[in-house]
């Protein structure tokens, strides 16, 4: 192991830790987020770690972590976030396979990709599946260490490209260019470029047509998927008949 790795792991061990600022807590109960995931949903988490302020900062949104369901437990009659499993990309321990019950207390959010048939999932998460074991991006790590010695005053036009870090190693990744690539992998959009290119038809010489450009992964961050138009935004306690009704109001209200 080379000593940039060493510093890189011991950097990300750093990282990992919790920082001063308050965990956001879960705002539906583990029972109905596990009824709801289903496999290829992504999942979007609000970390508390370090990493996970910095991440927040360049990308100026509550996400700072991404995973994919890969396997879902919709059809048992009590669904258990222990029975659902997620692939991600960890700081520490590289590509994984993990249960939901790992996120099942932070606040999160479902996105769901719509219009995607059945043979598409299968081949996505296989797509995923085969990237266990690659570690995370340490030249990722190095350079989100510097947002944490000193948060600098970047305007927020900049904060996207200087979030697409890394070194571009194929077999090295991480959280939101991991599920970026598995998309990619059968040509689901998340947020593509829109460019406006002259047609090509003899006729039409004065007509501009609306084209669709792959981002590279890299330039991909968890908000986009939050904000993306083919991701439906799937809320458990909504799913579950929601009736406003039934909340367990405290009996002292406030002046």
């Amino acid at each position: 192991m080379s000593l940039l790795t060493k510093i890189g792991q011991a950097l990300a061990r750093y990282l990992e830790k919790p920082s001063v600022s308050a965990i956001q807590p879960a705002t539906c109960k583990p029972e109905l987020l596990a009824a709801t995931i289903r496999m290829g949903d992504v999942i979007l988490v609000d970390g508390s770690s370090r990493v996970s302020t910095a991440i927040k900062y360049l990308t100026q949104s509550t996400w700072s972590h991404t995973a994919m369901c890969i396997k879902d437990d919709s059809q048992s009659a009590q669904p258990d976030c222990n029975n659902i499993m997620l692939i991600e990309a960890d700081v520490i321990e590289g590509v994984r396979i993990i249960p939901l019950a790992y996120y099942a207390h932070l606040h999160t959010r479902i996105c769901r990709p719509m219009g995607i048939n059945k043979a598409e999932v299968e081949r996505a998460i296989s797509f995923a599946r085969a990237q266990v074991g690659h570690q995370y991006d340490m030249k990722h790590i190095f350079d989100l260490m510097r947002y944490l010695i000193q948060t600098p005053p970047v305007p927020s036009s900049w904060r996207r490209k200087m979030i697409s870090l890394g070194s571009g190693d194929p077999t090295r990744a991480i959280c939101s260019s991991l599920i970026a690539q598995t998309f990619q992998s059968i040509r689901y959009p998340i947020l593509p470029d829109v460019a406006f290119e002259k047609t090509q038809l003899p006729y039409c010489q004065h007509r501009y047509d609306e084209v669709l450009h792959i981002r590279h992964h890299s330039l991909y961050v968890p908000k986009d998927f939050d904000i993306s138009p083919y991701f439906n935004i799937i809320k458990p306690t909504l799913n579950d008949q929601f009736d406003h009704h039934k909340l367990p109001w405290s009996q002292y209200q406030q002046p």
